[in-house]
């Protein structure tokens, strides 16, 4: 087998793997107000394991709350406080979550759930 292979296949999945695992921008239905700053979209990024302190795996692959509200401080640009995570509209912490779990997922399983693959 020659593991040099380039061929366009392999090339597409590798291109899919690290878009899958760069920071992913939300634009948020409800924009957080922070004073006199709107924020209309957040970016997130991958976390690395010491952020993942104080959750569980699981808890976020079923993207609960709590275990959301602890991460989305730690790995949101601009970095949302956990009272702002608290009171974002539904449908945008359902939006967050989903980034999260994509970050969590092992890199075949990003691939193949990718709507470009």
């Amino acid at each position: 087998m020659n593991f040099n292979d380039t061929s366009a296949a392999g090339d597409s999945q590798q291109t899919t793997a690290t878009a899958a695992t760069q920071p992913n921008a939300v634009t948020l239905d409800t924009p957080v107000v922070r004073g006199n700053q709107t924020i209309s979209q957040v970016t997130i990024r991958k976390p690395r394991s010491g952020e993942l302190r104080g959750t569980s795996l699981a808890s976020l692959m079923q993207m609960d709350v709590l275990a959301l509200t602890t991460l989305l401080p730690r790995v949101t640009m601009p970095s949302l406080t956990k009272p702002e995570v608290e009171a974002l509209e539904p449908s945008d912490l359902l939006q967050l979550g989903t980034e999260v779990v994509n970050f969590l997922l092992p890199r075949a399983d990003r691939i193949s759930a990718s709507p470009s693959a």
